[in-house]
């Protein structure tokens, strides 16, 4: 933690949830319900909600199991924010924010998002990274970060959909600091980028909304090629299970109305062994790699080793399904790669109130519009960008009893 920091911060407080007795339910409230595999009831689930900034009731990060009971949810939100150095700064995170505010500032384009993404993702105190050694003795920064994605890898939403809602907060021993929560456009919607070449983009259909911004960065998820490619293969190969792999690489920035840009950043979202892949054969559009565990091609290649023998105790269970808890295939091991955090906002205001995509900044809110907190410093160094370590790499967010869709 870096409290001379948190108590500088005191002057122009981040936005934090509201209190009190809620206005009304989000769209994102209430849209989670037991599935065959969970026992909690959607009351248990919908008592971890968080009153938003717009007074409205939301979901929030809750643990895979109910302390209090015992039931299980089936699903994680990765770990819990309030470890976190800055959750007495920001509070529990309204899942869903900024979906909620595209409804008043295009309700014509909408775009919401199911439960089970929300990822959160936190660590105290680490340390940028700028090239060498020397530099980063030069510099030694450190930050406080707390991070939340909603990265669905369960479902076809991100074949086509490149918003997704995230929620960044940061805070540096430079004075670097930022909350903010957009609708990050990752990559160009309607398509994707192939993980296994890392270079194919794949045309699958529109986007929702229609009017999706195109942004930077890329989406990278397996499809059916890398499976037939590195997943089937003859007698005395081993399976490649590393090409089950996504990145969502976001480019993000926060700009005022003339367009200049206020803060840049730019974390990378990882994801092992989701539990889909894109096939254009299927009627879904969804293949499901536990399903490839079972298959065998005219020629006799099949999946061999690795995961698929993890949840087939090496082929001798069948009819594992993908919302099975046996299949490793679940989307629990993520990592998040912070990058860098760049911020010319030295004249301020510290309070900029931005469009959900964080666009067209004003130092007044309007309707939609979503708060943004950014420093007032300028940490540009003459275009030296720092880079963070990666986050999450130790940690796996499954239990026994979490299973896809998470």
């Amino acid at each position: 933690m870096l409290p001379a920091l948190v108590l500088l911060a005191c002057r122009d407080t981040p936005a934090t949830p509201g209190s009190g007795i809620p206005t009304g339910f989000a769209q994102s409230y209430g849209v989670w319900t037991p599935g065959p595999r969970d026992d909690c009831t959607a009351a248990i689930h919908n008592a971890y909600s968080v009153v938003g900034p717009d007074g409205k009731l939301y979901p929030t990060w809750h643990p895979p199991v109910d302390p209090a009971t015992g039931c299980s949810f089936g699903h994680d939100h990765g770990r819990d924010p309030r470890g976190s150095a800055l959750y007495a700064m920001v509070g529990s995170i309204p899942f869903g924010y900024a979906n909620e505010q595209l409804d008043v500032y295009d309700p014509a384009n909408p775009r919401h998002e199911d439960h089970f993404g929300h990822k959160v993702e936190w660590e105290n105190g680490v340390r940028l990274h700028f090239g060498s050694a020397a530099a980063d003795a030069m510099f030694d920064i450190r930050c406080d970060v707390l991070v939340k994605l909603h990265q669905g890898t369960h479902s076809k939403d991100a074949f086509t959909n490149n918003l997704h809602e995230l929620a960044y907060h940061v805070l540096c021993s430079d004075g670097a600091e930022l909350h903010i929560t957009l609708l990050a456009a990752i990559g160009d919607p309607g398509q994707f980028t192939r993980s296994c070449d890392g270079a194919t983009e794949v045309v699958v259909g529109p986007a929702t909304p229609a009017n999706s911004p195109a942004g930077g960065g890329r989406r990278l998820i397996p499809d059916r090629a890398c499976v037939d490619q590195d997943i089937l293969v003859p007698l005395g190969q081993r399976s490649d299970f590393g090409t089950l792999h996504e990145s969502w690489q976001t480019a993000n920035s926060i700009r005022r109305e003339d367009g200049h840009g206020l803060a840049f950043f730019d974390p990378y979202f990882q994801v092992s062994l989701p539990s889909r892949f894109y096939d254009p054969a299927s009627a879904t559009l969804v293949g499901r790699p536990i399903d490839v565990c079972y298959e065998v091609t005219p020629s006799g290649a099949r999946a061999q080793g690795g995961a698929c023998d993890e949840s087939t105790s090496g082929g001798t269970i069948t009819g594992v399904t993908f919302d099975d808890p046996r299949s490793v295939f679940d989307g629990v091991r993520r990592v998040v790669d912070v990058n860098s955090n760049t911020i010319d906002n030295a004249a301020g205001p510290a309070v900029w109130y931005t469009d959900p995509f964080g666009k067209h900044g004003h130092t007044q809110p309007f309707p939609g519009s979503v708060r943004q907190f950014i420093a007032r410093i300028d940490n540009t160094r003459g275009g030296l960008n720092a880079s963070g370590p990666t986050l999450g790499g130790n940690r796996d967010y499954g239990s026994p009893r979490v299973h896809a869709p998470n």
